[in-house]
């Protein structure tokens, strides 16, 4: 397979027939050899009833249905294990990234590059949603030390060998992106079109957004963590500080409440002490956590013009 396109989907029952067909008509002049694999995150839409369709008409369409909705990054994640193309190609479904943009992706990726990503000049998103994308990848870039561009998406062609470097990444909390740029693979961007959304609304809600900032924020970074030791030992060094501040006031008559002092320095000192108790042994925990976890990342369902 030379070609392959994943694409999850997600409430898209009115959007699949006009992606497919973008898509057929701009892979049909690249090459005859390609494939299309739609990936439904278990949709309460009848996406899956217009994949099977699509399935039916199009062998070279392949549908995988997960058994309850997994979330977006773990459906693509499904999609690239199944992928077989040389080139592989991630798109949303909403066709606000356009199939016509993969031309030019693939031609760049021929001068040598193992990633493509398509960079959105100008989002077709509100302001809000602009402005807190932005906002969260420059907390993030600061968090996990990476340089994420804000217009960057999922959107992109990648090399079989950079799929494979990110299949082999099993861990739970999946973020596309990242996972492809810590591979460390030659990559550059060029600029597409971002359309307006061809139908309905986003499926994510601003509580899923903030979960999965969190989540991603939690996955590629222990900053936190650390940043929970070092607000330990600023305490702890404060109460030393309050703590002499305190003796002095005591030894000029200053204080004359018994045992205030005491239970002052007390409540600050093991305040510190247990935040940074806390800190280092939530480090090692969430190493633990990582790795003691292995449940599937996704569970198919149903899948249609696979081989067996």
């Amino acid at each position: 397979m030379h070609i392959s396109v994943v694409s999850p989907v997600y409430k898209a029952e009115s959007i699949v027939d006009e992606l497919v067909r973008q898509l057929v008509t701009v892979l049909s002049q690249l090459t005859d050899d390609y494939e299309i694999l739609l990936v439904e995150d278990h949709s309460p839409d009848n996406s899956w009833q217009k994949i099977t369709e699509n399935c039916t008409k199009n062998p070279k369409v392949k549908g995988i249905k997960l058994s309850r909705n997994f979330g977006q990054h773990h459906a693509i994640t499904a999609g690239l294990d199944a992928a077989k193309g040389d080139w592989v190609i991630v798109m949303d479904c909403d066709l606000q990234d356009s199939p016509h943009e993969i031309p030019a992706l693939y031609k760049k990726a021929l001068e040598g590059y193992d990633i493509v990503y398509a960079r959105r000049a100008i989002r077709q998103d509100g302001f809000l949603k602009k402005w807190s994308s932005r906002f969260y990848i420059k907390i993030f870039n600061w968090l996990s030390g990476t340089k994420l561009d804000p217009a960057i998406a999922n959107f992109g062609i990648y090399k079989r060998k950079v799929i494979k470097a990110v299949n082999s990444m099993r861990e739970p909390m999946r973020a596309f992106v990242p996972m492809v740029q810590w591979t460390g693979f030659n990559s550059t961007a060029i600029d597409v079109t971002h359309q307006l959304r061809y139908e309905g609304k986003t499926s994510y809600s601003w509580s899923k957004l903030i979960n999965l900032a969190m989540d991603i924020a939690v996955s590629f970074s222990d900053k936190p963590l650390r940043l929970t030791v070092k607000l330990g030992l600023i305490i702890s060094g404060a109460a030393i500080l309050f703590a002499i501040y305190n003796i002095i006031k005591y030894a000029l008559g200053i204080i004359q409440q018994p045992g205030f002092t005491s239970l002052i320095l007390s409540i600050w000192l093991l305040s510190g002490l247990i935040i940074f108790s806390l800190g280092i042994v939530g480090f090692y925990i969430s190493k633990v956590f990582e790795g003691v976890k292995q449940r599937p990342l996704y569970i198919v369902d149903e899948h249609i013009n696979f081989d067996r």
